[in-house]
C-alpha cells in the first residue's frame, strides 16, 4: 500500500512533542489539506495511508517493520537464532518501557486513529465530481473498521488505552486538554464493537472485484467483534484480582474484578451470527483434494495460508513484503538453488515444546499411552511432503498432517527442489543446515518453522484472521458459557476433519468429558490448528496461562552433535515470565511522563 505524506496528520496529542503550527510546515512531498478532498486520486492515497499501518507480519524478524510484531517467537512456539530479534528481550524479560520496540505500536496505531478520524470528517466534503456519494459512504465506512481494528491491536497489547472517539485532538489546545487518562478495558471492547458493526452496516460482505482484497468488508468487521468480545471474555481482563491495583488516578479500575459468564455468551453470539450469515456464501474452510485423504489434509493445511485470498481467509494484509522465505528456509549449503528458493538463514527455530504438541496420526496427544508415540529409535517412514521413504527418528513418524506442515526436522526432504535433485535438510552440526556451517544463520533448536514457507518473498498477501479461528473462538466461547452444548463438538470435528484427524466421538476418540476436560481440548486443537500465525502469543495471555507455559526451561536437540547423540534433547534456554508485568505492554515510559492522567501497567 503506497504511503504519502499529510500534513496534520502528527502524532496523537497523547505522543505530541513539537507539532504546533504544522499545519505550516509542510514538505517538499507532501499536499495541503485543502488539497486532500479535491480529487478521487489523493482522496484514495490518503485512506490507503489509513491501511498503510495495518501490520505486515511476514516481516517479524525486525521487531516494528511494518509494524510486525515479536509475537511468534515471544511464544512457546518458537525462537529466533539472530540476538537482534526482540523476542529474545522479551523471553529473558529484560525488555523496558524505555524500549522504541514497546512504544512504536502505540505510536503508529494513535497516528493512524487520527488520520481515520480526520478522514471520516472531511470525506464528505470531497469534490462531488471525482467522489460520489456512494463511495464516500463505503469510504468512511472502511476508515471506521481500520479505526476500530487500530483500538483492538492497542487494546490486546497494551491492555485498557485512552478511547479518543470521533475528537480530532488540536495538539494547540492548552495541554490540561490532552492529558487523557486511560479507558477503562471492558467500555474500550464496548467501543470497539460498536464501531465494527457501525462500518459493517455501510459495507458490502465481498470485495467488489479482486483489486480490492485486503481492504475492510462487513465479513471482517463481524469477525473482528468476535475477536474483540473473546478478549474481553478472557480471564486475563474477566475478573482478574492480579490486576485490581490497575486503576486510574481517580480510583476508577480499568480491569473487570468479577467474572461474568455473560461475556462468554455474547462472544458465542457474536461468533454464531457470523457462521450464519457469511458461511458458507462468503467463507469456508479450504479443502483440496487427493486420492489419499492424509495427502489432501496436508495440502489443505499447508496451502491454507499460501493460496492468496482463498475461501477460508478473512483478512489479510496485501502486498505484504516477506522476510518468511529466508527465515524459515534452512541454510542448505552446497543445494543447488539458481532462485534461492533453497538457501535460506533458517533461524527460526521451533521448539520441542511445540513440536511435542502436535498430535499423533490417530488423533492422540503424544502423553496418551495409546497413541503409539516413540521416543528414541528410527523407522523407515515416508512423510506427506516426500517422494520416498527415509530413515526417520520416531518422534517425528506417524505424526497428523499439521505436524508436517509446519516442522522441518532433520531428515525433511525440501519443500522447493530443483528439478533433478534431492535435497534433504540436516541439522546435525556438520550437516548443510548446522552449526559447522554458520553460527548464525542457522536454527537455535533443531528445527525450523516449516510453515507458510513459499519460493519467494515477493509481496503477498499476509493472513491474519480466516475461518478456522471463528470456528474455535465459537467453540471456547460456547464451552464457557453454555457447556454440553453440541455446537462445541461439532465445529472443533470441522477442524480436525479437514486435517484428517479422528474426530471426537469417532475412531476410538472420546468426547472430552466436562468444561475441564473440553477446555483444554480447545486450547490444544488452537495450538495445532493456528501454529505459527500469531495466535499463540496472544491466547496464553488472555487465557493468563503464560506464566507457565512461557517460563522455565526449553528444549531443542543437541546441535553440537553430528551423531545419533544430535536427537538427545538439550536445553535451549530457560525464559523468565514476571507474572503480571509481562501479560502487557508498557505504557511507553515518555507517554507516562508527560501525562499526568497516565498510570503505567502492573509491574512496571
Amino acid at each position: 500500500m503506497k504511503k504519502i505524506t499529510y500534513i496534520g496528520l502528527c502524532v496523537l496529542a497523547l505522543s505530541v512533542g513539537s507539532c504546533k503550527k504544522y499545519l505550516s510546515q509542510v514538505p517538499d512531498d507532501a499536499i495541503t489539506v485543502d488539497k486532500i478532498f479535491t480529487s478521487r486520486n489523493n482522496t484514495d492515497n490518503f485512506l490507503a495511508n489509513i491501511y498503510s499501518a495495518i501490520p505486515d507480519e511476514l516481516t517479524q524478524r525486525y521487531n516494528g517493520t511494518g509494524n510486525s510484531g515479536p509475537w511468534t517467537a515471544s511464544s512457546d512456539e518458537a525462537k529466533y537464532n539472530w540476538d537482534f530479534n526482540y523476542s529474545n528481550n522479551m523471553n529473558a524479560s529484560t525488555w523496558s518501557n524505555t524500549d522504541g520496540d514497546v512504544a512504536l505500536y502505540w505510536n503508529n496505531y494513535y497516528v493512524a486513529i487520527r488520520n481515520a478520524t480526520y478522514f471520516m470528517q472531511n470525506i464528505d466534503s470531497a469534490n462531488p465530481a471525482e467522489v460520489d456519494a456512494n463511495t464516500k459512504k463505503t469510504y468512511k465506512a472502511e476508515a471506521r473498521g481500520l479505526r476500530a481494528l487500530y483500538y483492538y491491536w492497542l487494546l490486546r497489547t497494551y491492555g485498557p488505552v485512552p478511547i479518543i472517539g470521533d475528537k480530532v485532538l488540536d495538539v494547540n489546545a492548552p495541554i490540561t486538554d490532552l492529558r487523557l487518562a486511560r479507558t477503562p478495558f471492558d467500555q474500550g471492547i464496548d467501543y470497539v464493537v460498536t464501531e465494527l458493526d457501525g462500518a459493517a452496516a455501510d459495507l458490502n460482505a465481498t470485495p467488489t472485484n479482486n483489486a480490492q482484497y485486503g481492504r475492510i468488508t462487513s465479513g471482517i468487521c463481524k469477525a473482528y467483534k468476535v475477536e474483540a468480545l473473546l478478549l474481553k471474555a478472557s480471564p486475563l481482563y474477566n475478573g482478574n484480582t492480579d490486576f485490581a491495583s490497575l486503576k486510574n488516578h481517580d480510583g476508577t479500575a480499568l480491569i473487570s474484578q468479577t467474572v461474568d459468564v455473560a461475556k462468554w455468551t455474547a462472544a458465542a453470539a457474536a461468533a454464531k451470527e457470523f457462521i450464519s450469515t457469511f458461511v458458507p456464501t462468503t467463507y469456508q474452510l479450504y479443502q483440496e483434494t487427493d486420492a489419499d485423504p492424509f495427502i489432501a489434509a496436508y495440502k489443505s493445511c499447508k496451502n491454507v495460508v499460501l493460496a492468496n485470498w482463498n475461501s477460508e481467509w478473512i483478512f489479510a494484509r496485501s502486498n505484504s513484503g516477506s522476510y518468511t522465505q529466508y527465515d524459515r528456509t534452512p541454510k542448505h549449503v552446497g543445494a543447488a538453488s539458481p532462485d534461492g528458493s533453497n538457501q535460506g538463514g533458517g533461524a527460526l527455530g521451533a521448539t520441542q515444546t511445540m513440536v511435542d504438541a502436535y498430535f499423533m496420526a490417530n488423533g492422540l496427544p503424544i502423553s496418551d499411552p495409546a497413541s503409539g508415540y516413540i521416543s528414541t529409535g528410527f523407522s523407515s517412514f515416508k512423510a506427506p511432503f516426500d517422494v520416498a521413504a527415509r530413515n526417520t527418528y520416531n518422534q517425528w513418524v506417524g505424526r497428523e498432517p499439521r505436524f508436517y506442515v509446519g516442522i522441518t526436522y532433520t531428515g525433511s526432504y525440501w519443500l522447493n527442489q530443483v528439478s533433478g535433485s534431492t535435497l534433504i535438510t540436516d541439522f546435525t552440526f556438520n550437516g548443510n543446515s548446522g552449526r559447522s556451517q554458520s553460527t548464525s544463520d542457522v536454527t537455535p533448536t533443531g528445527y525450523v518453522i516449516r510453515k507458510d514457507v513459499t519460493t519467494s518473498d515477493n509481496a503477498r498477501g499476509a493472513i491474519m484472521l480466516r475461518l478456522a479461528n471463528i470456528y474455535l473462538d465459537y467453540a471456547e466461547a460456547l464451552n464457557e458459557s453454555d457447556p454440553g452444548n453440541a455446537d462445541i463438538v461439532t465445529y472443533l470435528n470441522l477442524i480436525r476433519k479437514r486435517a484428517d484427524v479422528p474426530q471426537y466421538g469417532a475412531g476410538g476418540i472420546p468426547i472430552p468429558a466436562g468444561q475441564v476436560a473440553m477446555r483444554a481440548a480447545i486450547r490444544n486443537e488452537r495450538r495445532v490448528e493456528l501454529a505459527f500465525e500469531n495466535v499463540r502469543y496472544f491466547d496464553t495471555r488472555r487465557w493468563k496461562i503464560a506464566e507457565t507455559t512461557d517460563a522455565g526451561p526449553f528444549y531443542g536437540m543437541d546441535m553440537t552433535k553430528s551423531d545419533n547423540t544430535f536427537y538427545n534433547k538439550t536445553l535451549l534456554e530457560t525464559r523468565v515470565f514476571r507474572k503480571q508485568r509481562d501479560y502487557l505492554f508498557p505504557v511507553p515510559n515518555d507517554e507516562v511522563l508527560k501525562n499526568n492522567n497516565m498510570v503505567q501497567n502492573p509491574g512496571w
